[in-house]
Order: structure tokens, then C-alpha cells, then sequence
């Protein structure tokens, strides 16, 4: 590498539709290099189309770092990888284009495949135009569903993040009217099991407590609207407290949020998309994280969309990024803690620091 080889955890960010707000707010939450310190960032994209944004933001007085390939990183300075030929890239902020969603996957593709060659510690994905990137190799609703055939898993699981406020989903990117026959007992086992276990080994929460809601109103009123609770959900929930897990409900959703319940639990899983995203974005919408829990590597993005109506006017906040860095971050060392750990059973295991806790470090922000 032409710096000395750093402890630093090397992110790869990607930058997501080049028309939407993501490069601004990579650029801006990368500025200076001020996270040079915590992680070595490696934007996934094309230099062209950054350097055109940071004309426009006037931001001109930073460089950005080209290289070709993850071995020529520079671990002082914010690096780019171009992944597609951009010498005629034009930006054109707020539209949609063929040619922009050609080059969010080709970033991606490229990002995951380093990631999966362990060359890259974690992946920050920018956000994406679920349409324009549709192509031979991308037929999926959304980066969950593409990492999970990555990485070859059946389902991953979609778990939205806030300091101490976690919404995972049964069921993700899909209709409404598909939901209920995906509501079975070995869906929801596993989802819970998803959860449990990234609590655990990516949190560092030894026993944690989650809480499961119900899919009809007021979590099917005994019977009277709707048997998913009595019939699905309870004897899953049943099963789980017999094996000495601290799984409770199911609840109803609305009462459940509206009486901040929700703060008596690491974590939340809701039924179906809306269920669990409508609270969790109005709570946590400028510093929340989606993390795809479940995946051998470590991979969280910023919980807003492409925001095509505000890019390219200098007005996008990056504190959701800034959290999805940090998480992204704090992940990775833990999980190299705890594997280092491991590694000799005969060590007694030391307490992480707060800075090695995701769910303690610095920049989480606490919903109380």
C-alpha cells in the first residue's frame, strides 16, 4: 500500500445514483478527511463525477485520492476507485438516467466483490434508484436482497439502526397485499433468531430483550381481527421463552411506539416494512442506519433515498451517512474482537471499550 499499513478498518462507500444526493453527502460527510482517524474510506464510483460535485459545493480546496485497486490505498487520505469509464460522465443533478443507475451498479459490483475478498472491512452503500439500476445482473428490490445472494444466504435480515433503537422486519421490500403468506412460523423463527444473534455478536448486548409486534390491528384483538397472532406468532414467541430467550409479545404497533414501549428493548421486530420504518424514520430519520444483520461481512447504509428533488442544491444533511460510517465502523472492530477472542479459549475475555461497543460509541444518538 503506499502508506504504512494501518489498524484502521478500511470502508468502501458507494456512490449510490450519481444524480440523487448520494455523492453529496459522502462528499460532505468525507470533507477535509476528518474521519481519517477512525476508518480509511475507499469511495466506490467515478472521480469525474466527484470532483464535478465538488465543484459545485465548492469544495475545491480538498482532494480526493484516485486509485486503480484497494493495495494503493493512501490510509491519511479519502480514495476513489473509478468503476466505470468516466471520461465523458456528465452529472445532472435530480434526473433519472440510464447511464446513472449503469453506474450505481458497477459500484456496487465492484465494492462487493472486494468485500467479499476481505480486501474492505465493511460497505456503506449510497442510496440507490430501485428502478434504473435493473439489469441482467440486478433483479432485486433492493441492496438486502442483492448482498444476501452475494454472500449466499436465503434471507438476510433488514435491521434499521439509532443507538439504542433497533427495527428489524419479518418481511421487506415487497407488496403489502404479499405479506400475510409470508407470516409463517419458520420465517418469523428465524428472524428472531437473525436478531438474537446480532445482538449478541455485533452489539455486545450478552442477553438481550426483544420485542415482537403483532401484523393486525391491536395484534388481532383475541381473535376478532385476525388468527396470525394466536395461530403464528405467539406459539414462536412461546417457543423461544421456553429455551430461556427474552423474547415478549406480540404487540400492538401503534400503542406500542406511541407509549415509547419500544425504549424497554434492544430491539424490535415488526411484521412487514411500513410496520417498523414509518416509526423508526419519524423517531430517527437524520441519523438513522440500515444494516443488513446476518451477512459474514459487514455492509450498513443511510436510511433516505435518492432525494432527487434537493440534489445538486448544496442543502442534504450527511448525518445519517456520518451514522452509517461510525456503525460500519464499530461492527467491524467488534467483530474482530470478538474473533480474536476466540481464538484462544483460555484467555479470560476483557470487557470491550465504549469505543468497541456499536451501540455505546461516539455520534449515536439516544431516543429517550
Amino acid at each position: 500500500m503506499s502508506e504504512q499499513q494501518s489498524d484502521k478498518p478500511v470502508i468502501g462507500v458507494t456512490i449510490g445514483d450519481y444524480n440523487g444526493i448520494g455523492p453529496e453527502v459522502i462528499l460532505k460527510a468525507l470533507e477535509g478527511n476528518q474521519l481519517s482517524k477512525l476508518c480509511t474510506p475507499i469511495i466506490y464510483g467515478s472521480l469525474r463525477v466527484l470532483n464535478q460535485y465538488r465543484n459545485l459545493l465548492e469544495m475545491k480546496d480538498w482532494n480526493l485520492h484516485g486509485i486503480q485497486k484497494v493495495e494503493q490505498v493512501n490510509h491519511k487520505l479519502t480514495n476513489v476507485i473509478t468503476c466505470w469509464h468516466d471520461h465523458q460522465t456528465e452529472i445532472q443533478p435530480g434526473k433519472i438516467t440510464a447511464e446513472a443507475g449503469q453506474g450505481s451498479f458497477a459500484s456496487l459490483k465492484r465494492a462487493v466483490e472486494d468485500l467479499k475478498e476481505g480486501k474492505i472491512q465493511a460497505l456503506v452503500t449510497g442510496p440507490i434508484n430501485k428502478d434504473n439500476i435493473q439489469n441482467e445482473d440486478f433483479k432485486f428490490p433492493g441492496h438486502t436482497e442483492f448482498l444476501a445472494e452475494a454472500f449466499g444466504k436465503d434471507d438476510a435480515l433488514m435491521f434499521m439502526v439509532a443507538g439504542d433503537l433497533r427495527v428489524g422486519v419479518l418481511t421487506g421490500h415487497m407488496p403489502l397485499q404479499n405479506v400475510k403468506e409470508h407470516i409463517t412460523a419458520e420465517k418469523l423463527s428465524a428472524k428472531i433468531e437473525q436478531i438474537l444473534q446480532s445482538l449478541k455478536g455485533d452489539f455486545g448486548i450478552k442477553k438481550p430483550k426483544l420485542a415482537v409486534l403483532g401484523l393486525n390491528p391491536h395484534a388481532g384483538e383475541n381473535g376478532l381481527l385476525g388468527s396470525e397472532e394466536i395461530e403464528i406468532i405467539q406459539p414462536v414467541i412461546k417457543q423461544f421463552k421456553e429455551k430461556g430467550h427474552l423474547v415478549v409479545g406480540p404487540f400492538p404497533a401503534d400503542g406500542f411506539f406511541a407509549a415509547g414501549t419500544y425504549r424497554q428493548y434492544d430491539a424490535v421486530l415488526a411484521m412487514y416494512h411500513d410496520q417498523g420504518l414509518i416509526p423508526f424514520k419519524t423517531l430517527a430519520f437524520n441519523e438513522g442506519v440500515n444494516f443488513t444483520a446476518g451477512l459474514s461481512a459487514v455492509r450498513t447504509s443511510p436510511d433516505h433515498g435518492t432525494a432527487y428533488n434537493i440534489a445538486g442544491k448544496n442543502i442534504a444533511e450527511p448525518g445519517s451517512l456520518l451514522q452509517a460510517l461510525y456503525l460500519a465502523c464499530d461492527i467491524s472492530r467488534f467483530r474482530i474482537f470478538n474473533a480474536d477472542m476466540e481464538k484462544n479459549a483460555l484467555v479470560s475475555k476483557p470487557q470491550p471499550s465504549e469505543s468497541q461497543h456499536p451501540a455505546k460509541s461516539g455520534g449515536k444518538q439516544r431516543f429517550n
